[in-house]
Order: structure tokens, then C-alpha cells, then sequence
């Protein structure tokens, strides 16, 4: 039940074509800006986590693959024009050959911090294990621990909170939830923003925002 080495894995899309369910309340240029400081909030968090035997982003973008150099991150193109549950797939199949487990959360929680991140490892109970975080709709899947990495076959989406739980069960593994109300928080819609700027944060995402008008709403 030891636990093997961990890697945080990031599946980062084309910046161009980020969070397209903004474009009634920002720009386009304004969404790749709000995307590369989201991803750099994050990366700066798992930058800061002991525990972890590396970072990788699963990506083919250029401007995500400065930004990992700049945090020390590897990258790892394999499937990473297929889409998010692809990318992590072929990231979890590498990890397994090596014998490691996974951490897999996405570039859109800027509120994460290095203490939510070691919650989430600590509360893995070796190998076979399985660790999971919702997003805030209990809908959404923010922080999936596979340990090994390949433990259970992730498919992401809307509405992959339960069937993600469903899936370890029926792999034998018990799963562990927690609900870390920083993690949870991705920004993906409207109203996402608005719960976002009620929590004072010293975030990249956050200065982005307010300098391109966005606040808090009572």
C-alpha cells in the first residue's frame, strides 16, 4: 500500500480557443490572457508542493509550453490535440509504464494553493488507491489522484463527478472525496467570475480581470 511517485499532470487545450463559454462577457484576446494566467496560478501552486516527483503539461500549444519551461514542467504532446480525457489518458499510460501515479487537475483553478494540493496527497492511502475532488456544481471532476496512475480510466466532462466515482468502484477501489472549496472553483461560465472576484485573492487571474473591468458583484 506504499505510494509510488506522483506526477502532476496538466492538460492544457490551444490558449486561442480558451474558455469560449466568456465570450458574452470577454473578448477573445482577453480569454487567452485570462487562460495563460490561470495556468500560471496553478503551475505556481504545484511549483511549490513537495511531494510531487514532477509536473508535466499535456499540451501541443506553444505559448502553455514556454510557460512550463518557465516553471521547470515537462511537456508531453502524446494526444494532446484529442481532447482533455485523451491527453490525461496517454499521460496515465506513460505514468504507469513507469510505475508512478497521477494527479491530474486542470489550468482553470486559479485559487488552488500548495496546502489544498497536499490535502489531496495526503489523503491517498497508497496503492491501489483513488482520490477525488469535485468542481463546486458536484457535477465537474477539479482533482482526480490515480495511484497507479492507470487505476481507473478518466473521462472528463460536464457530468464526470459521478461516473468517475462510479468507475473506481467497479475497479475495486474505494474512493476517497474531499471537497476543497479552492480547487472546486473552476472559471468556465459567467457566474463563475462573478464568485471569483468575491474572494480576495493576490492571483495573476484576478489582476487580469480587474484590469480589464471585471469585479466583484454583491
Amino acid at each position: 500500500m506504499s505510494m509510488p511517485p506522483i506526477w502532476a499532470v496538466v492538460p492544457v487545450k490551444k490558449m486561442t480557443e480558451a474558455k469560449q463559454r466568456l465570450d458574452d462577457v470577454l473578448s477573445a484576446e482577453v480569454r487567452q490572457q485570462l487562460a495563460v494566467a490561470m495556468l500560471e496560478d496553478v503551475l505556481h501552486a504545484l511549483a511549490a508542493v513537495s511531494g510531487l516527483a514532477g509536473i508535466a503539461l499535456a499540451t501541443a500549444d506553444i505559448a502553455a509550453t514556454g510557460i512550463a519551461h518557465r516553471f521547470g514542467a515537462s511537456v508531453w504532446r502524446e494526444n494532446a490535440r484529442d481532447g482533455h480525457s485523451a491527453a490525461v489518458a496517454a499521460s496515465a499510460r506513460r505514468l504507469a509504464a513507469q510505475g508512478a501515479a497521477m494527479l491530474t487537475i486542470p489550468g482553470d483553478i486559479p485559487l488552488v494553493q500548495p496546502d489544498d494540493l497536499e490535502a489531496v496527497l495526503k489523503a491517498a492511502r497508497g496503492s491501489p488507491s483513488f482520490t477525488i475532488v469535485p468542481a463546486h456544481d458536484e457535477r465537474g471532476s477539479n482533482a482526480v489522484l490515480c495511484a497507479p496512475a492507470n487505476v481507473v480510466e478518466l473521462r472528463f466532462g460536464d457530468d464526470s463527478f459521478l461516473p468517475h466515482v462510479a468507475a473506481a468502484e467497479t475497479a475495486g477501489t474505494t474512493p476517497t472525496v474531499l471537497r476543497l472549496p479552492r480547487i472546486a472553483l473552476d472559471l468556465d461560465r459567467p457566474e463563475d467570475l462573478a464568485a471569483f472576484m468575491r474572494i480576495p485573492s493576490k492571483t495573476r487571474t484576478r489582476r487580469i480581470l480587474e484590469a480589464h473591468g471585471v469585479r466583484a458583484k454583491r
